[in-house]
This record gives C-alpha cells, structure tokens and sequence, in this order.
C-alpha cells in the first residue's frame, strides 16, 4: 500500500510543493526517511513515532519507507513531521486517500502529539495557492500568518488527534478567521526628527532620500547626530502595505527571526561592523537570508560605514543595483529580495575630525586619504545623496522641545505627498523614483532643452560616470514631487548635484 500527502518546503524565497509518499511492506518493523533529507527531518522517525503512539493511534506494524519528492531537491526543517504522520497513518489505513486529497499539511511534532509553529507556513500557503489548493492545515499558532494569503481555507490544528478527528469528520475544526488583533513583531523606532537639533539640511536630505528610496551617506564629526538621524530616517517611512507585510514576514520567519508573528513595522537592521559576510549577505550551511534581506523594504543602517571589511561592502554593489540578492550553493542556487535604503554614516578621518570647525584634526593626510579610500568609487556611486553632518553648537543643543512633533508631520507630509505623485506618475503601488531604471528615466522623466543642458555641462565638468548622470535625475524627480513641481527646473538639478560632494583629503 502507497499513501501520498501533500506538503511544501521553502527554496530560497519560492516554495516547492512536495508529496509525502509512504510504502508499506512485509519485514521487521521498522521506519526509513528517503528523498534527500537533513538531520532534523531523519529525527523525524522517533518524534512521528511517539506522537502517534500518545495520541492513542495505531502506529502500522512492517517495514514502512516514506519519500520526500522530488527525491534530488535537498530538504530542511521539521515541517514534515505532521505530513509523514498522515502518510503512516493511511498506510494503516486509519485515514483514506479521500480523507486527504485537495489539502496541504505542515506542522512540527511534540513527542505528545501536540503541533508546533514552524517557520515555512506563508512559503507553504503561497504553494497551496498556485497549485490550486482549497484547504491548508496548519499549526494553531501559524494561522495568523496563513491567513495572510487570500483564497485558502485555513485549518488551524492544536494537536494529532483533533487533526485525526477533524479528518474523519468526527469533530470539525473552525476554519481560522482573521483576528482584530494578530501578534506583531516590530522593530520601529521611537526617534523623531523634533528630537534632533539643527540639521536642517540633513533633515532635508533623509526627506528626499525616504520620498524617492534613494541610499544615504551621512559624513561628519563624532557625536554630531548621524545616529539618530539614520534611525529618525526609518520612523518617516509610511506603513507597510498588505503585499509588503507579506514579504517582510515570509522573510523573518524564514530567517528564524518571527516564526509565528506578523511584521507589520518597516524593519530597521543594523548589523555590526564585525558581522560574518554570510550573515549580512546571506548564505550560510542553510542559504538563510541575510540582514540585506531582512532589511527588505527598510532601512539598512551601516554605523562607521569605513569601518567594515572592504569584502562586505564590495559584496552590496550587486544587491544595491538589483534589489535582489542571489546566493549560490553546492546543492542549489536561492534569491531572497533586498530593496532597502542603504543608510551609512562615517567619520571624515580615522580620528573623526577633519573638517571640524571647533576641534582639530590629528591626522596626516595620509592617514586622512587612505582612510577615505576604504569606500570604494563603485560603491559611492551607488549612493544617491551624500551628506556633510556639523556638529551642532552647544547652546542649542537644549532648546525647547514641543510635544506635537510639528517637524516630523511636516516631513511626513512632504513624503506622503511625493509617494502620491509617484504613484500616479507610474501606476504603481511600489515603484519610486530611486528604483528607477536608465530606460525608465527615459520614459517617465523628461527634461527641457535648458535643464538637460545645464545637467550635461553640470555633468561634463565633474566628471560624472553615467550611473550618476541618471541618479541625478533621479534625486531631481524626487525633489521636484516634494515641491509639488511637476517638472524638474535647474534648481532640482542643482539641489540634486549637491548632495553628489563628499569630504575629500
């Protein structure tokens, strides 16, 4: 006797349906896991079998064989053990075939029956869909995460015998509803820009670089505010809509972060300098998600930007460019996406002064160049708007504050007010001026005889390569919709020029 169930395992960011095929034969009893499993699926032998076992079901006596297909597709993770459960148990023909047709099952398995959270549910909702799947069973505390996904039944199961019960019709389980209030995981930041003195321009420059998702540098002294400004930065994004809320949770969870909540917040990820490649990358012995990925839709924020290893930062060219990241394996190649706003702050010199108008500088122009070569030309290409942060004088530094963050509205204003424009403009919930490609800016961004000639003397005389040329453009677009403009003028395109200087030895 074959008994098949249905379940999904997750390839990179896609999922992959797979059938659970068990085999029951004559022998001495005994339970073998094929198709290319790892060390947690062949402990599924001994979980399986207890779970059955105390949930007061018989457990077929033979040798049974269960397969994993494809067989050739390398697998991870415990969500098989409900499937391979279901598989044993048509196999001793407690359940039919009809029992378990048009359905997907996963789950993790106690030894008691009961069913864990696994972190595959949305990888696995999206399958049942595009397989055309009416029903999907999951773990209790996975449903919120399922329901995500419109179109599906979702089955929420506390343990093997509901499960068992439900599936024989004996005592039907609830389809899940959407609840008024799901579990959340947030990373949001409490920082607003009233709570940072001065720094108009640089307030300024975070503005255009949220309103068009243009990346960010932000050069200056010690202490004078880049940190802040930086986390002030992700505070002014707009909330995630529902197709992003998918995407950013399918990513935590697959990163381990989340496994049984919901990631309705912009994330904010702030690896440290000492941090593997693999581990902001991704990759790994598992090809998880790195922390570009789980920046998705955010804010990357790279304190001492210098101060990481030339690899790492190397390694965020392509990303940067593609907004998706492809990580190759032995066993296969997997693609997470990554479109995040790259925020990074520097020092100007190794003692982190150079430039300062009250404190000098006690570096050789050696130490100063050298230090500054660290961020490679191709990278700072990369980055849309640079900018030189002061240090704030110290009798502003404790200037009366207002409670109704008037500041940060304004700002937010002028942002949602830009995204409007843009929407219209490329009929297009999430497509901004800094995603932009070379043809597009040919298309949606058309310049007049007097700013296209001032753009290409601006150009010729700065040397500027031709990535720069249409990131100029870019930033100017972006400037032009925070000022309600609908054309770019010669004072967008010199705004826009201006934030292409950094401090230079």
């Amino acid at each position: 006797m074959v008994g098949r169930v249905l379940s999904a395992t997750p390839v990179g960011f896609q999922g992959q349906l797979i059938h659970v095929e068990g085999d029951l034969s004559s022998g001495l009893p005994s339970l073998q896991i094929v198709g290319l499993g790892n060390k947690a699926i062949d402990e599924a032998k001994d979980r399986v079998r207890s779970a059955i076992k105390n949930s007061l079901l018989d457990f077929p006596k033979g040798k049974i064989v269960i397969n994993l297909a494809p067989a050739e597709l390398p697998k991870d993770g415990t969500q098989f053990d409900v499937p391979i459960a279901l598989a044993i148990l048509r196999l001793g023909e407690a359940l039919t075939s009809a029992d378990l047709d048009n359905a997907l099952f996963v789950g993790e398995l106690a030894l008691d029956g009961q069913i864990r959270p696994v972190k595959t549910t949305i990888s696995a909702a999206e399958t049942a869909k595009a397989q055309g799947l009416r029903t999907i069973f999951v773990p209790e505390a996975n449903a919120p995460q399922a329901l995500l996904i419109d179109g599906l039944e979702v089955i929420p199961v506390r343990d093997l015998k509901q499960l068992f019960l439900h599936l024989k019709g004996e005592v039907k389980i609830a389809p899940a509803q959407t609840p008024l209030e799901s579990p959340h995981y947030t990373q949001a930041t409490s920082i607003v820009l009233d709570n940072i003195h001065g720094q108009d321009q640089a307030k300024r420059a975070i503005t255009i670089a949220v309103a068009g998702r243009h990346n960010i540098l932000l050069s200056g002294s010690p202490g004078s505010g880049k940190t802040m400004l930086a986390r002030a930065l992700n505070g002014l994004l707009l909330p995630l809509q529902n197709e992003e809320i998918i995407e950013v949770t399918k990513l935590h969870t697959l990163g381990g972060e989340s496994i049984d909540d919901i990631v309705t917040s912009r994330p904010f990820r702030s690896p440290h300098h000492t941090a593997s490649a693999a581990s902001i990358i991704g990759g790994g012995s598992k090809a998880k998600p790195g922390e570009i990925s789980l920046a998705h839709r955010g804010t990357l924020f790279l304190d001492e930007l210098l101060e990481y290893p030339r690899s790492i930062l190397e390694s965020l060219r392509q990303p940067l460019e593609d907004r998706v990241i492809s990580v190759s394996r032995a066993q296969g190649k997997y693609q997470y996406p990554a479109d995040f706003i790259l925020v990074g702050t520097m020092n100007p010199c190794p003692c982190g002064y150079y430039g300062d108008s009250e404190k000098a500088c006690s570096c050789t122009s050696m130490q100063i160049l050298n230090y500054q070569k660290r961020l490679s030309g191709p990278l700072l290409d990369r980055i849309d708007l640079t900018v030189t942060v002061s240090r704030v004088a110290h009798e502003d530094l404790l200037g009366n504050k207002t409670s109704s963050n008037s500041q940060h509205k304004l700002h937010t204003s002028l942002i949602q007010n830009a995204i409007a424009f843009q929407h219209n403009r490329y009929k297009c919930s999430n497509k901004y001026n800094g995603s932009l490609s070379s043809q597009d800016v040919d298309v949606y961004i058309p310049l007049s005889p007097d700013t296209h000639a001032f753009l290409v003397a601006a150009a010729k005389k700065l040397d500027l390569s031709a990535r720069s040329y249409f990131k100029i453009i870019k930033v100017a677009r972006t400037i032009a919709d925070i000022d309600g403009d609908p054309d770019i003028t010669t004072s967008h395109l010199a705004e826009a020029l201006s934030y292409r200087q950094i401090t230079a030895a």
